[in-house]
């Protein structure tokens, strides 16, 4: 399999884990010690998986049982040899829902960073930060993002 696409099939697995609200994925997919900063939850980075697990067994997503991601602009770059390697992955996120008032779609800008040990590929660190809001997005509501 072409290195990178791994890479962005394991993000998507991981991506996945979180709008399906599977906390065994999330953490199989995610280092122990991961770092992010998440703007609309605190301006503070945040450490761990704690935090993430008490957010996927609530569903605090947002997303319902109808949704799609999409990853616009998608860009990976890769560093490192097969056996150890680090990945940074950025993209602008959208998140289609639908609600009682029809589809919606929230955007924000994201990078994540992932890395390869034992061949396996987790994610360590992960930043968001706001996208542009068309008319009729959500603004700063949690559903703007997931966990």
């Amino acid at each position: 399999m072409d290195d990178e696409q791994e890479i962005w099939d394991i993000l998507h697995r991981h991506l996945d884990s979180i709008f399906a609200g599977d906390p065994k994925t999330y953490a199989e997919t995610t280092a122990q010690d991961l770092s992010l900063y998440e703007w609309w939850v605190t301006p503070h980075r945040q450490d761990g998986l704690d935090f993430h697990k008490f957010m996927l067994d609530n569903r605090w997503s947002g997303a319902g049982d109808q949704w799609r991601y999409d990853l616009l602009e998608k860009r990976c770059q890769r560093y490192g040899d097969r056996d150890v390697a680090v990945a940074i992955v950025s993209y602008t996120f959208m998140l289609s829902t639908v609600t009682p008032a029809g589809i919606q779609h929230q955007t924000h800008n994201e990078s994540r960073v992932l890395v390869k040990q034992k061949g396996v590929w987790k994610v360590v660190h992960v930043h968001k930060s706001p996208a542009h809001h068309h008319v009729g997005a959500n603004r700063g509501s949690p559903s703007d993002c997931e966990p």
